[in-house]
């Protein structure tokens, strides 16, 4: 399979829904595959969502490029992710961002997006371990904050994290299915914004849903 042919198919794809063309042109660039398992690589660049170690889950590309686009990130802000997973979403995020924090509860993942992502020559990642506060608060203020796994509502540990004018994309639900929130933190309120359903595994512990 020539992986670069593939790839360049589903960024056509992407077009349909996602507008921003910096965020497209770095979903063309980073190489999907490297962030799944063998097995899966010939399912590397078609539109869903795939299986990675640990239950959880690579997401379909469409939701990466909403979620990323609707950051409207800024080459100098810095970021936090809440769900490291297999690290292909970090890997969006370092190419649009100055810094980025994301955060993961099973060693085994970070550990693995660290290697790729050492692969990569990406620097502008860091990992960490989650603990039991949601989010990193050692390094907050966040310019923008993004959750990949369904929480139910949205976390209020996460908006005490985020800079006037930052934004919070969230999937706020059910375990099972949610809709996919925006929230941006002004000096007068917050405003959110439902972008839509999606379906993401759930946000386990503070926060989220009960600890497994």
């Amino acid at each position: 399979m020539d992986m670069a042919d593939a790839r360049a198919k589903l960024i056509q794809q992407l077009t349909h829904e996602v507008r921003d063309q910096k965020v497209l042109e770095v979903m063309g660039r980073v190489p999907r595959e490297l962030f799944v398992p063998a097995s899966s690589h010939h399912l590397a660049y078609e539109n869903i969502p795939l299986p990675i170690e640990m239950g959880q889950t690579i997401s379909q590309p469409l939701i990466v490029g909403i979620m990323t686009e609707a950051l409207e990130l800024k080459e100098n802000e810095k970021v936090l992710e809440v769900g490291t997973g297999s690290g292909y979403q970090a890997a969006i995020l370092a190419e649009l961002a100055r810094w980025i924090v994301t955060v993961e509860r099973h060693k085994k993942l970070a550990e693995g997006a660290k290697a790729v992502l050492a692969l990569l020559g990406i620097k502008n990642v860091e990992i960490h371990l989650a603990e039991e506060t949601l989010g990193w608060r050692k390094e907050a203020p966040y310019d923008a904050i993004m959750v990949t796994a369904g929480a139910p509502n949205v976390p209020q540990q996460l908006l005490d994290q985020l800079n006037v004018g930052g934004r919070l994309v969230v999937p706020v639900g059910s375990p099972f299915e949610q809709d996919l929130i925006k929230v941006v933190k002004r000096k007068s309120g917050l405003v959110s914004t439902n972008m839509g359903p999606c379906r993401f595994v759930p946000l386990i512990g503070e926060g989220g849903w009960q600890k497994e």
